[in-house]
């Protein structure tokens, strides 16, 4: 397969920071060990991809989360659109090859997966792919190269992005091809969905960890952690 990179967006697990629709019932340092847990779970994933290499476009301090043989870039300023933009330049301007951006909040991501969807970027009949995720964004943009205003006019973090940034990337002429849909981590109740769809994660084993005495300060509604952590 032609060499490909994975950019990971990510920002660093500091409590109060990162990971803040978690509290409640989260405490912020509870949130924050959740986030470097995935943080961790992504970039390992990467690391056994078939990925040329793996980097963190990272918004903040490295720490001893970051595995080794991950590649650590700045984000720098703007709004997710121009932070996004900014990373695929950077990273191809380190290793000019084809790029697959993902975010740090689906730890569930195995290399398998990334791997399927770098050969469906890689592929024939398709200029950028996209990862639809559950809340109408996505969990993951790639292309072959840079693409000039791909994140312009698409507005970030709402139930339309998806759809939004599929009509953007037609409007550039552009050839647009959708991967396997992912539930990424926004709020507490989608953290409890994916640590039971993968157990074996750091990320699942965090939570796991956190369940007895966040169960004992908030019970959540409906019993859900209950039903979907194997503990």
């Amino acid at each position: 397969m032609t060499p490909w990179q994975l950019v990971i967006m990510a920002k660093s697990p500091v409590a109060g920071v990162v990971k803040t629709r978690l509290c409640p019932p989260l405490l912020p340092e509870e949130a924050a060990r959740l986030a470097a847990a995935s943080i961790e779970d992504t970039t390992r994933a990467g690391l056994a991809s078939s990925a040329s290499r793996c980097v963190l476009a990272l918004a903040g301090p490295v720490g001893a989360w970051v595995p080794p043989g991950v590649v650590v870039m700045g984000q720098g300023s703007g709004d997710l659109g121009a932070r996004l933009g900014r990373a695929m330049a950077d990273a191809w301007a380190a290793a000019p090859v084809p790029m697959l951006v993902v975010g740090m909040d689906t730890p569930q991501l195995t290399p398998t997966l990334l791997d399927a969807v770098a050969e469906t970027m890689l592929g024939a009949g398709s200029d950028v792919v996209l990862g639809p995720a559950h809340d109408g964004g996505y969990w993951a943009v790639g292309s072959r190269q840079p693409v000039p205003g791909l994140f312009a006019t698409v507005p970030m973090s709402t139930d339309e992005t998806y759809e939004r940034q599929c009509r953007r990337v037609r409007s550039l002429g552009l050839r647009v091809r959708s991967v396997a849909a992912v539930r990424d981590v926004d709020d507490f109740a989608d953290a409890v969905v994916v640590a039971g769809d993968a157990p074996g994660t750091r990320f699942a084993r965090e939570l796991r960890a956190l369940a007895g005495p966040m169960l004992a300060r908030t019970p959540p509604r409906g019993g859900a952690l209950s039903v979907h952590l194997q503990t």
